[in-house]
């Protein structure tokens, strides 16, 4: 799969999550496999104003390559100004922009999911950002839209490739099935049929590396995004490196090889944020996604998702049974939250006029991380 210059093998994508897709996390995916490994989303108005915490996370390891970094936006000059700023000054080398964020403070704004909706906002913010892009490819990940009475994604593939998008990924949910329900693969096949001129990524229900490979011979899609199903699970990347090398291999490690990447993950954290307290909080979420599928007491996991340092975490992590197996089906399958909402909250009269492009003032979110 080509991405501008870019060759991506295997075909696979780290799909951007606000507080999972830092350096730390990126680097122990990455140690497992092949693919592109993107950033954090980054809030464009935050990054134009050179927002220290923004700044911040757009941190990439010495070898990590191709750097990439998702921007989110609303208006087309911000847009436009955070792509220039990220081309001029060298802060990545491709440009990934959120169409799919479902959450309600990113919607709410006309942001994210809800974007798409309004084909020429979407045209205006595509065409700034490739003409700032320079060299770099600028690639979009979005949802099939709002929800089913309002379909977006076959409209803004189109409009993708005409506006000089690399290529686009498909979130086979609406923004109302939030990550509840099944991911509809149809879409992203008549997607791929629609634009067929750029490189089409599926995304959506992809637990295992046969997910992977199955989704590409069902849709004909050129690559697949994973984002949940590697959440306490790097290791998720080797097994798709050994897939499309037609290896037949999969990781199945001991609780004890779980262990020792847990404890390796806080202590990437740490020296990430330059402190134990940042490193050690910020660990806590992924306790319960490490774990899945393990026989650990509740009071054992307790102990982990409330350790307040380092030595504490580790003295915990050496009590779990080291020798126990990879619990097999039980540890795969749907992680993180799943639960559809009732509705997508959207600004006032967002669904009136498909065409009408105003900005509000008060879309372009301040901070950074979704």
């Amino acid at each position: 799969m080509k991405i501008g210059a870019f060759e991506v093998w295997p075909p696979v994508v780290l799909a951007p999550m606000a507080g999972v897709t830092n350096a730390p996390f990126r680097t122990l995916c990455r140690e497992q496999g092949g693919g592109l490994y993107v950033s954090e989303m980054i809030t464009t108005r935050a990054l134009v104003e050179r927002n220290a915490k923004t700044l911040a996370m757009i941190r990439f390891e010495p070898g990590e390559r191709p750097r990439s970094v998702q921007l989110y936006g609303v208006d087309p000059t911000v847009v436009g100004r955070a792509v220039a700023m990220v081309a001029e000054e060298g802060l990545a080398d491709h440009v990934d922009l959120n169409f799919g964020c479902p959450v309600p403070k990113v919607t709410r704004r006309g942001g994210g999911s809800a974007l798409p909706y309004k084909r020429d906002l979407l045209r205006r913010i595509l065409r700034a950002a490739v003409a700032a892009s320079g060299t770099l490819p600028v690639t979009i990940k979005m949802r099939k839209g709002i929800d089913d009475d309002h379909l977006t994604y076959l409209d803004a593939g189109r409009i993708a490739a005409e506006e000089g998008v690399s290529a686009v990924a498909l979130h086979a949910r609406t923004a109302v099935q939030h990550y509840g329900g099944t991911a509809d693969w149809d879409a992203i096949a008549r997607l791929k049929d629609a634009v067929p001129q750029i490189p089409v990524l599926g995304n959506g229900d992809i637990w295992s590396a046969d997910d992977a490979v199955r989704m590409m011979r069902r849709t004909g899609c050129d690559g697949v995004v994973v984002g949940r199903g590697c959440l306490g699970r790097p290791w998720l990347f080797r097994d798709l490196d050994d897939a499309f090398h037609g290896r037949s291999e999969r990781a199945r490690p001991t609780l004890g090889e779980v262990a020792a990447t847990m404890r390796r993950h806080a202590e990437l954290l740490v020296e990430c944020f330059g402190s134990e307290t940042h490193g050690v909080l910020d660990f806590r979420k992924h306790v319960g996604w490490y774990l899945k599928g393990f026989t650990v007491g509740a009071d054992a996991r307790r102990a982990l998702a409330t350790a307040p340092s380092l030595d504490v975490l580790r003295e915990h992590l050496a009590t779990l049974p080291a020798d126990q197996p990879w619990p097999g089906e039980a540890a795969d399958g749907p992680r993180g939250k799943s639960t559809p909402r009732d509705r997508v909250h959207l600004p006032d009269g967002w669904l009136d006029d498909p065409c009408d492009g105003t900005v509000s003032p008060e879309a372009e979110l301040e901070t950074s991380g979704g």
